[in-house]
C-alpha cells in the first residue's frame, strides 16, 4: 500500500503565530479510491497567508491535513473525465496524496479543474492563472478600474497577488506605486515589473516617502496588508478614490485573525472615505470564481507568454518543510510566491 504523509495541527492551544511546532508530521495509508472519485499525487503546495486564519480557526476536523489550494497529478481515476497522468487543480491541503470527486470536501475546497500545461508552468495554476490572478484581475480590473495616468498603490508589491495587480494597472497605463519591504524587493519591483517607484515599509519615514512618490495623492489603493502601511496610505486619498481590500497581512495574528481589525479600518478611515466621495470595497475572489476565472485566464494567460506579465515564483523543495516555509512566508521572508514542491513535476522532465 502506498504512504502518505500529511502534517496537521498540534493539539492544544495555538499561538498568536505560527512556530514550526505549531504543525505535526503524521504517516497513514493513502485513501482507497472510490467510485466517482481519483487519487492524486500533490506536486505544488500554495502557501498563502489567510491559511493562518484557517488555521486558527481550526477549520478542519482534527487530525486532518492543514489547509492549502494545490496542483496534483492524477494517479488512479474512477470518475469521467479524468484520467492518470492528468494535472489537476484542487484542494489537497499540506499532504502528498488525496482524493478529489464525489464526496469529497474539506473546509476552503473548491472544484478541482484539469489543467492544460500548454497553457503555462502548472505551478501557475496556484498563482498567476489561478486564484491570485483572479483575485489581482477581480480586484484591480473589475472593482478599481484604474485610468490612465491615475495614481495606483499596491502593499505587498512583491507578493503573489501585488505583483500581478500592479502590472494589471500598468497595462492600464496607470502609474503605479508599490509598497514592499526590504531593498532587494523594490528593486525588482521597479526594475524587473517596471512600476514607476517602489518604498519600503521598513523605512522609519514611510509616510514620507509615500507622499513623495505620490505627488498627485492616490486614486486607486489595493490593500493586502494594513496596519502603518494603510495609516500612511490614508491622507493621500484623492476625490473619488478607490480603495480594494485584499487581505489584511498585518492582523491575521489578531486573536480573531483580523476581523476586528478590519472593522477599525474602516472605523479609522470613514472619515476621509466619506470626505473624499471614495468607493471602498472588500474583495473575495471566491465571488468571482465561477463568472470570471475563463475571462481572467483568457487575458492574462497569454500576457504572461509574452512575458507582458511577469511573475516571479518562491519555490521550495520538500514536504518536510513545509511549516517553517508557512512560518518565513508569513514573516515576509519569501520572494514572489510561496510554493513547496513536494513531488516531481513531469511538466519540467523532473526525475
Amino acid at each position: 500500500m502506498t504512504r502518505n504523509r500529511y502534517w496537521t495541527l498540534a493539539d492544544g492551544p495555538l499561538p498568536r503565530w505560527p512556530q514550526a511546532d505549531t504543525f505535526v508530521l503524521r504517516e497513514e495509508e493513502a485513501p482507497t479510491v472510490g467510485a466517482g472519485q481519483a487519487l492524486t499525487r500533490t506536486i505544488y503546495v500554495s502557501l498563502d497567508p489567510y491559511q493562518w486564519y484557517y488555521h486558527r480557526e481550526r477549520t478542519a476536523p482534527a487530525g486532518a491535513p492543514c489547509h492549502a489550494r494545490t496542483v496534483s497529478q492524477v494517479i488512479e481515476s474512477r470518475t469521467d473525465g479524468l484520467a492518470a497522468g492528468d494535472f489537476v487543480f484542487n484542494t489537497n491541503g499540506w499532504t502528498e496524496y488525496a482524493l478529489m470527486g464525489e464526496g469529497v470536501w474539506r473546509p476552503g475546497y473548491m472544484v478541482p479543474r484539469k489543467l492544460a500545461p500548454s497553457l503555462g508552468r502548472i505551478s501557475h495554476a496556484v498563482g498567476v492563472l489561478g486564484m491570485l490572478g483572479l483575485t489581482a484581475y477581480a480586484g484591480m480590473d473589475l472593482m478599481a478600474s484604474p485610468k490612465a495616468n491615475e495614481t495606483v498603490v499596491i502593499s505587498a508589491a512583491s507578493g503573489g497577488v501585488g505583483q500581478i495587480a500592479g502590472q494589471l494597472a500598468k497595462l492600464r497605463r496607470a502609474r503605479v506605486v508599490g509598497i514592499a519591504g526590504r531593498d532587494a524587493k523594490c528593486q525588482f519591483v521597479t526594475e524587473e515589473l517596471d512600476f514607476d517607484a517602489c518604498v519600503s515599509h521598513l523605512s522609519p519615514s514611510l509616510p514620507a516617502d509615500l507622499a513623495a512618490a505620490c505627488p498627485a495623492g492616490i486614486d486607486v489603493y489595493f490593500e493586502n496588508v494594513g496596519g502603518k502601511v494603510f495609516e500612511a496610505v490614508l491622507p493621500l486619498f484623492n476625490q473619488a478614490a478607490r480603495m480594494t481590500i485584499c487581505g489584511l497581512i498585518a492582523h491575521y495574528g489578531d486573536e480573531d485573525g483580523g476581523v476586528q481589525r478590519r472593522a477599525a479600518l474602516m472605523k479609522l478611515g470613514q472619515p476621509i472615505f466619506n470626505a473624499r466621495g471614495m468607493t471602498v470595497k472588500s474583495l473575495s475572489a471566491s465571488d468571482f470564481a465561477a463568472g470570471h476565472h475563463d475571462e481572467m485566464l483568457a487575458y492574462v494567460a497569454p500576457l504572461v507568454a509574452a512575458g507582458k506579465i511577469k511573475y516571479r515564483e518562491d519555490i521550495r523543495q520538500g514536504l518536510d518543510i513545509i511549516p517553517t516555509s508557512f512560518v518565513e512566508m508569513l514573516r515576509g521572508n519569501n520572494f514572489g510566491k510561496m510554493l513547496v514542491q513536494v513531488s516531481p513535476d513531469p511538466t519540467l522532465g523532473q526525475t
